[in-house]
């Protein structure tokens, strides 16, 4: 038996229970909550060891799960209850302060478990480096595979303040696995540029999306069948997303993201997906809850409803 197959009972005193039930996302009881039985497992990887400005993320899955206790659980666009997929809340990832290459291997190793188990897994960082580990993991199911990037920022440094492993250089590393798509992009180095062409890539930069009213059906023609989607929030505007290490001005809209999403899941297989970089104390709670509704929206457009 392994951590992720352990249920405790809930503790009480006498015949009278003394405790709340722990966290889980949206509040969700078993049979719904179980890991057997879900479709999809939220995991929880409080991890921030490479931050470069406003650090913090690692206390991110815990405030989305927390904000997601208030959702509804009718989704009024999809016209269903979501939650009847099944979404079960693992145990946080415990992190290793090693090296970020240990704590990336270590979560490679748990989403290949959950792969294993046929599990849609929803990765709540924590840093954006901790991408490169799913993506390792379901590249080996699906050989495939390609990545969807939304963020304001390229990060395609081949190295960053001496290690190969950081946040900043997460799409540099999948690049060298599978082919990418970036949506969203307002910052980078020159290096990064430099990267970009001598590699024939092009980007959706945050000023094409607003001048081009076909860039959905591009941005869903450029990925593979089976696609993982990577989120760093900083990919929103600062003005519904300002809870983020690296803000940037001139960032997405939620119908936008929704958008993009909603039409990549309707005409491509999405294997799962990740949201990074949230840093819950930079912004106010509204910036969890915002989380929290994305995630339960995403598991809604990628993970059909049998019956």
């Amino acid at each position: 038996m392994n951590d992720y197959d352990y249920h405790p009972e809930p503790f009480t005193w006498g015949h009278e229970e003394k405790f709340l039930p722990n966290r889980v996302f949206a509040g969700l009881e078993p049979p719904y909550s179980n890991l057997q039985q879900a479709k999809t497992a939220i995991l929880p990887v409080p991890y921030d060891g490479t931050s470069e400005w406003r650090g913090g993320s690692r206390h991110a899955p815990q405030a989305i799960i927390d904000a997601s206790q208030y959702l509804e659980l009718y989704d009024l666009e999809l016209d269903r209850e979501i939650y009847k997929v099944g979404i079960s809340t693992l145990p946080e990832v415990e992190p290793l302060l090693s090296s970020p290459q240990d704590m990336i291997d270590r979560v490679y190793q748990v989403i290949k478990g959950l792969i294993q188990k046929e599990k849609f897994v929803v990765l709540l960082g924590g840093e954006h480096s901790l991408a490169w580990g799913a993506v390792r993991a379901f590249k080996e199911t699906f050989p495939g595979l390609s990545v969807l990037q939304l963020d304001a920022h390229a990060d395609l440094r081949d190295e960053y303040l001496g290690t190969k492993y950081s946040q900043a250089c997460v799409m540099r590393r999948i690049f060298e696995l599978c082919p990418i798509t970036q949506v969203g992009i307002r910052s980078l180095s020159q290096e990064e540029k430099q990267f970009l062409t001598q590699n024939k890539l092009t980007p959706f930069y945050m000023s094409d999306l607003a001048s081009n009213t076909a860039y959905i059906q591009q941005i869903v023609n450029s990925v593979s069948e089976d696609v993982y989607i990577t989120i760093d929030v900083d990919a929103l505007d600062p003005s519904i997303m300002p809870a983020v290490g690296t803000p940037e001005p001139d960032g997405m809209s939620w119908r936008q993201v929704l958008d993009i999403i909603k039409s990549v899941a309707l005409h491509k297989h999405v294997v799962g997906f990740d949201l990074m970089e949230f840093c819950p104390a930079e912004g106010p709670g509204s910036c969890a809850f915002l989380l929290a509704k994305l995630a339960y929206k995403l598991i809604g457009y990628a993970v059909p409803q049998e019956g």
